[in-house]
């Protein structure tokens, strides 16, 4: 073999030896998928009338998996068996909907299946697929349009269900305590807006729904509620705002129990302003009793003496304007509560706030010459004080300077509690800021419809501090802390100088609220800000 072949013949062996080893290598991984799964057939097929069978089946050019199926599936009309929907969380090329409802006849359903359907691999969805069918001869075609707010915060609540109630010779206002409605759709995640779609002709109550317990049925305790304030005629071209908000609770008491000796504890729901408790059992001349309000739980503590040999006691509960109940406390001998007395704030106190001292069992004696209350420089500081017996506190006014502090010291015997123990020596100490720690804001109303309550809150809306506005002028508030303050204007329609919440049976819509930008408050510096009402 000559040199030249030779040569050749080498060539080749490492060109073919660098071919394989190119194609043993790792291939380059190419763009990733962002195409979401395909529908390739259904089982009837989708938009399908005269259905009468009890299953359904979905196919996908690939594999796919179904999450977060409880929240995002919307079934319209609900129905009472839910459908047994698979897979769930394993892979397939096709969904199963296997129905155990007795559908209604002449009636449009839709499966709105949110973004649970995902492609298997990347996860991408398939965004908003919604199934419908028939068991009539033609599909329902006219929609109800609209968008969610909250009554009170910037923000309105994610996944609210938004409904309509047939008005028929059936319905009645407590329906959407009992019954599932007509037809249901849902916000999801990502909008505010709704559109229920798939609908017939007739009058309707349209409302809305944060449903806590995923029951379609409306429940004070858990559930937020809007509602429209009249009946809506479909088809219409109107776009409809609800106002979602959270009703105060219908007053509950609970049963009561023997928390220690001669206290009993009467739980209650809603508000307790109205609420009675009346001994029905026979006591000695010499009984005597106080309530005070738990500081921590929503109850009532029932506080009675002298200690009573008896198995139980017999208490009526009475709140105006219907409840009324009967309840009876098996009672047992257990040590008594002893007096504790406590200072708030600790620390650091405002100018106009108030030092409340309060106590763990019911105050019924004060001693004011046993309390003095000086400043740094000793000097003796003058005050006031008023008795709150409900919450089983005494404020202790007082005027107070920029950057000083005050001691209180109350002496042995200066308090006397209902079971006559007293307290011995306590001191409590406060300061106040600087001045130039504090900022301020002014507010100038535009068009503003009196009276109002302006309110400052944090980001979570809680408030922190608030003023009532009854006339025009300039809105001071003075002595605020730095820190970034959101603007919230309720419109006291009624003048009560509170936030009213609305309430469903009694068709009362709650008071309109306005937000504004926030602010940010600077130590030491004023920030001046024009309020526009449209």
């Amino acid at each position: 073999m000559n040199k030249t072949l030779s040569s050749f013949i080498l060539a080749c062996i490492i060109g073919l030896v660098s071919i394989n080893c190119a194609n043993r290598g790792t291939p380059d991984g190419g763009p990733k998928d962002v195409t979401p799964p395909t529908i390739v057939k259904s089982e009837p097929e989708n938009y399908s009338t005269n259905f009468n069978g009890k299953e359904i089946k979905i196919y996908f050019d690939e594999y796919i998996k179904i999450k977060d199926l409880q929240k995002q599936l919307i079934i319209s009309p609900p129905m009472k068996t839910q459908p047994d929907i698979t897979p769930l969380g394993s892979a397939s090329k096709y969904i199963t909907i296997k129905i155990y409802d007795t559908l209604q006849p002449n009636t449009t359903y839709a499966f709105n299946f949110g973004n649970s359907i995902t492609d298997n691999n990347e996860g991408n969805p398939y965004p908003y697929y919604r199934y419908v069918l028939s068991t009539g001869n033609y599909i329902d075609s006219l929609n109800v349009k609209g968008n969610i707010v909250d009554a009170l915060k910037k923000q309105p609540e994610t996944f609210v269900n938004v409904a309509l109630y047939e008005v028929d010779s059936t319905f009645t206002d407590s329906i959407i305590y009992k019954d599932v409605p007509k037809y249901i759709t849902n916000t999801l995640d990502s909008v505010t807006t709704f559109s229920i779609e798939n609908i017939k002709s007739g009058k309707y109550m349209l409302m809305a729904l944060k449903d806590g317990n995923g029951d379609n049925k409306f429940q004070q305790k858990t559930d937020q509620v809007a509602f429209h304030k009249n009946y809506i005629e479909v088809p219409t071209d109107s776009t409809y705002t609800l106002r979602l908000f959270s009703e105060n609770l219908d007053f509950k008491a609970t049963r009561p129990k023997l928390l220690s000796g001669e206290k009993i504890a009467f739980g209650y729901e809603g508000d307790y302003k109205d609420m009675a408790i009346k001994m029905r059992s026979e006591t000695p001349a010499e009984f005597e009793y106080r309530i005070t309000k738990d500081p921590k739980t929503d109850s009532l503590n029932y506080w009675y003496k002298p200690r009573l040999k008896v198995d139980s006691l017999l208490f009526k509960v009475v709140s105006q304007p219907t409840f009324e109940k009967d309840y009876t406390v098996r009672i047992s001998e257990q040590k008594r509560d002893s007096l504790v007395v406590s200072a708030l704030p600790s620390g650091t106190i405002g100018n106009n706030e108030p030092l409340k001292i309060s106590g763990s069992t019911p105050l019924v004696g004060f001693d004011v010459s046993k309390i003095s209350i000086v400043d740094k420089d000793t000097l003796n500081i003058s005050f006031t004080t008023d008795f709150d017996s409900l919450n089983n506190t005494y404020a202790f006014k007082f005027d107070k300077t920029e950057d000083n502090r005050y001691n209180m010291q109350v002496l042995p015997e200066a308090f006397t509690d209902f079971f006559d123990d007293k307290n011995d020596t306590l001191n409590f100490s406060i300061n106040t800021r600087k001045a130039s720690d504090y900022g301020y804001a002014r507010f100038t109303l535009i068009n503003a419809k009196y009276p109002l309550i302006i309110q400052l809150t944090d980001a979570k809306g809680d408030v922190q501090v608030e003023q009532s506005v009854t006339k025009e002028g300039n809105i001071d508030f003075l002595d605020l802390l730095p820190g970034t303050y959101f603007i919230r204007v309720i419109h006291d329609e009624n003048g009560n100088k509170k936030y009213d919440t609305g309430n469903y049976l009694k068709k009362l819509q709650p008071e309109k609220v306005s937000h504004f930008k926030e602010v940010d408050i600077r130590a030491n510096w004023g920030h001046p800000e024009t309020l526009t009402f449209k």
